[in-house]
């Protein structure tokens, strides 16, 4: 059995002063996808995830600070793939590949596109790209795992007030279309594939207004699977119980 979780971090200097690497510790993935870690790898402390048995990789933003994402493995992969090749995506540190026997996982940023129209307009882009990356690189690795962030909730179910939020970024119509033909390219959300009708789970809350406390939430983050994986899908589960973020930690678990 392989244990994959996906966690976007929000500073992963931050969220170890919030005890990570103790939780990485109790919790025990075989692998660990990061995203946003806010950090370059001479600031991470990378002997202390070592020290827990962990290959790590990281694909950091050329803007010091922002984005960011990494892969830390039991296993050794055959192969890391750092980023996408084109970049303009690159340049933000948003795609991690690693290569195993008979698998490969991916840890991916998506953007937020909230900021205004022209980070909603890098954002579309971005998707459209992201879409076909997936569907090309499929071809050649038939069992992919993609972990991450997303940004964007796919359905009424997976927040809090689809009504109020229905104009806002990460639930626009445009993004809920670009998620179901993603799904329909062959890949199969792994939570909502064994949960198909469970509401009220969320992996992103905003600091505003207690709304965690309140689970006025977002599920945004995801463990994407390809069709021929969905035989092997043991268990998918949200962990809202972990805090180190402003995000919590979605769970897969495949027999292999």
């Amino acid at each position: 059995m392989i244990k994959i979780i996906s966690y976007n971090v929000n500073g992963i200097r931050a969220a170890e002063n919030k005890g990570l690497s103790t939780w990485m510790q109790t919790e025990n993935p075989d692998i660990l996808c990061l995203q946003e870690l806010k950090a370059q790898p001479d600031q991470i402390n990378m002997a202390l995830y070592e020290s827990l048995g962990y290959h790590c990789y990281w694909h950091t933003a050329e803007k010091k600070g922002y984005s960011g994402v990494g892969l830390l493995s039991k296993q050794k992969p055959n192969h890391v793939e750092v980023g996408t090749g084109v970049d303009w995506i690159d340049y933000e540190g948003r795609v991690l590949r690693a290569d195993y026997n008979d698998f490969s996982v991916i840890s991916v940023y998506l953007p937020s596109g909230s900021s205004g129209d022209e980070r909603q307009a890098f954002k579309m882009k971005l998707l459209a790209f992201f879409q076909d990356y997936i569907f090309d690189l499929r071809q050649r690795f038939p069992k992919l795992v993609i972990c991450g962030d997303y940004n964007i909730c796919h359905q009424a179910i997976d927040i809090h007030d689809p009504v109020r939020n229905a104009t806002m970024s990460g639930f626009l119509p445009e993004e809920r279309e670009w998620f179901t033909q993603y799904l329909s390219r062959g890949l199969v959300d792994s939570f909502r594939s064994l949960h198909p009708n469970e509401k009220q789970q969320y992996s992103w809350w905003s600091y505003r207004m207690n709304a965690r406390v309140n689970n006025k939430g977002w599920r945004i983050d995801y463990n994407i699977i390809t069709e021929p994986l969905l035989p092997v899908l043991k268990s998918a589960a949200i962990m809202p119980q972990v805090h180190h973020s402003d995000h919590c930690p979605v769970v897969v678990e495949l027999a292999l």
